[in-house]
């Protein structure tokens, strides 16, 4: 598999806290990568300096080769990475519909975004039925629906989402990872932070386990299931 994404030495200061400890990872073409730990470790960090809404105090970020590390926030996303931002973060006085083409901006071409479009729609239902309703009168999972929706509509290569299930009834948090599940299925590559640790590894390919800004464990999903001092401190065993 080819190489998509690559963290060398990624380095995030806070002032003088230093919030990244140098951390290194990378993404393959195709797999499901997460990124766990406890609140506070680091990870929506790590995803907000990939994107480059957080300035990096070190290191480097490629994206299939290239450098990005100075490259901004909506060159980053017109490039194939789109990010589903913890808390949703729709437009709440937009309609769904309005949201759903704000996250196409970037792209030129009328009838490749309609076409996107239908396909938002047709796997999640739910957002053509609520078409004209206003964003703020949605339900959590809804606008978590709609989030992803967005990140869809300018058709990424590597599709980062932080937190998809905070904050979400157990009956929706099983259906946005079995939509996750469909994206990854479908040619996107996912890099997941999530706190359900369990539902993560579940779905993920690889994981890597991120304490107080370093990355202290990595492997293959399944085994860190199995692994005891993941059980104990993650998944409440």
């Amino acid at each position: 598999m080819a190489e998509m994404l690559k963290v060398e030495d990624l380095k995030v200061k806070y002032g003088v806290i230093p919030a990244l400890k140098g951390i290194n990872f990378k993404v393959d073409e195709g797999e499901v990568i997460a990124l766990i730990g406890a609140n506070g470790a680091g990870k929506t960090t790590a995803l907000h300096t990939i994107t480059g809404l957080v300035e990096k105090s070190g290191g480097r970020v490629l994206f299939e080769g290239k450098d990005i590390t100075h490259t901004p926030p909506h060159k980053i996303v017109s490039m194939g990475i789109a990010h589903v931002p913890e808390g949703r973060r729709v437009f709440p006085e937009l309609t769904v519909y309005q949201n759903l083409m704000l996250g196409a901006y970037t792209r030129k071409d009328g009838a490749e975004k309609a076409e996107t479009l239908s396909g938002i729609y047709r796997r999640f239902p739910r957002l053509k039925e609520r078409e004209k309703q206003l964003a703020g009168t949605l339900s959590g999972g809804e606008q978590q629906m709609l989030a992803m929706g967005r990140a869809l509509m300018s058709k990424p290569r590597l599709i980062l989402m932080d937190e998809p299930s905070m904050g979400l009834s157990p009956i929706f948090v099983n259906e946005i990872f079995d939509i996750i599940r469909q994206v990854s299925e479908q040619g996107v590559t996912v890099l997941l932070v999530e706190q359900n640790a369990k539902k993560a590894l579940t779905i993920a390919d690889r994981a890597y386990v991120l304490e107080t800004g370093s990355i202290t464990n990595s492997g293959k999903a399944s085994d860190l299931l199995e692994d005891d001092s993941i059980r104990k401190a993650y998944l409440g065993e």
